[in-house]
C-alpha cells in the first residue's frame, strides 16, 4: 500500500501521472482499453442518479424548490442536440441542493452538489461525472468545509468513520492521476477521482459509490448539531464562499456549459448560484 500523505488516506499503489486541472480537457488522452464489454452511451442516464438521490433525501427531510428552480428547469442546447436539466431545492439543514444534467448522443454529464446551511460545518457533497462512448471522468467527494490537513479534529469528526467506505471504492475505481496542490485543499481523504473505459459494470459500480457516499452525507446531516457561535457560522459561510470561488475559476464543466447554452446564460447560472449560496 502507498499512502497519499497530503490526505492521510491509503490507496493501492499505482502510477500517478500529472493531469491538468481541467479534467475534461484530458478526455482524448485517457482512453486505455479494458477487457470489458463497452456499454452504449444511450443505455445509461445520470437522471437515475439524480432521482435516486432525491428519493433518498426525502427519507431524511422535506425538499422544497429553491428560488433558482423557479427560474431554471429544462432547456435544449443552442445546436438542438443536447438536453440540459437543472434542478434546485432547499430543506432543513440544506442551503442548496442542485443538479445539472446534460444528455446527448455523444456525452452524459452530471454536476450534483449539496451545500449545508452555514450553521453546520458539514462537508459539501459533490459529484462531477462526464461520460462519452469510451471514456468516463469522475470526481465524487464529501468536500471538507475546513482544511483536513491542518485541522485534524475536523478530519476526525467527519471522515474517520468513512475511511472503510473510501477504501472499498479505491479498489473498485482506481485513482485517476496526480492532483494539483490547490485542488487537494478542497478534497477529502475519501475523494474518488477516477477515469475508466465505459462499461455496464463500471456504471453500476459508480452508481453504487454515488449512493453510498450520498447516504453517508445524509447520515452526517441527521447527526449535525446546529452551531450558535456567530464567528464560527461566519467561518463556515466563508469556507463555502472559498469553495464556490475555486469552482467558478477552475470548474472544467463551465466551458462545456458555455458552449451548449451560450456564454451569457452560463455566466448568469454561475452568478445566481454564487449569490444564492453566499
Amino acid at each position: 500500500m502507498e499512502c497519499c500523505s497530503s490526505l492521510s488516506f491509503c490507496v493501492p499503489k499505482r502510477p500517478l501521472p500529472l493531469i491538468r486541472t481541467a479534467l475534461f480537457s484530458s478526455i482524448c488522452s485517457s482512453s486505455r482499453k479494458q477487457q470489458m464489454p463497452i456499454v452504449q452511451l444511450s443505455a445509461i442516464s445520470y437522471k437515475k442518479f439524480i432521482n435516486s438521490a432525491l428519493d433518498e433525501t426525502k427519507r431524511h427531510t422535506h425538499l422544497a424548490p429553491s428560488p433558482l428552480q423557479e427560474r431554471y428547469n429544462s432547456r435544449i442546447s443552442m445546436d438542438g442536440k443536447s438536453e440540459i436539466e437543472m434542478l434546485s431545492f432547499e430543506a432543513t439543514k440544506v442551503r442548496l441542493l442542485r443538479s445539472l444534467c446534460i444528455e446527448s448522443q455523444t456525452m452524459q454529464v452530471l454536476d450534483f452538489a449539496v451545500f449545508p446551511e452555514p450553521e453546520f460545518d458539514m462537508p459539501i457533497f459533490c459529484a462531477n461525472f462526464f461520460s462519452s462512448a469510451n471514456t468516463n471522468i469522475v470526481v465524487l467527494d464529501l468536500n471538507p468545509l475546513h482544511d483536513v490537513i491542518s485541522q485534524r479534529d475536523y478530519k476526525e469528526k467527519y471522515y474517520k468513520g468513512l475511511i472503510p467506505l473510501g477504501l472499498k471504492y479505491a479498489e473498485l475505481l482506481p485513482w485517476g492521476g496526480k492532483l494539483t496542490s490547490e485542488s487537494l485543499k478542497f478534497f477529502s481523504p475519501i475523494v474518488i477521482w477516477t477515469r475508466f473505459t465505459s462499461s455496464s459494470y463500471k456504471y453500476d459500480v459508480l452508481y453504487s459509490a454515488f449512493m453510498d457516499y450520498y447516504k453517508a452525507w445524509l447520515e452526517l446531516m441527521d447527526q449535525a448539531v446546529v452551531e450558535t457561535n456567530a464567528s464560527k457560522i461566519m467561518c463556515n459561510r466563508e469556507a463555502q464562499h472559498r469553495y464556490l470561488t475555486w469552482r467558478a475559476e477552475k470548474d472544467p464543466g463551465h466551458g462545456l456549459l458555455k458552449k451548449l447554452i451560450g456564454e451569457t446564460q452560463a455566466k448568469v447560472l454561475d452568478i445566481d448560484e454564487f449569490d444564492f449560496v453566499t
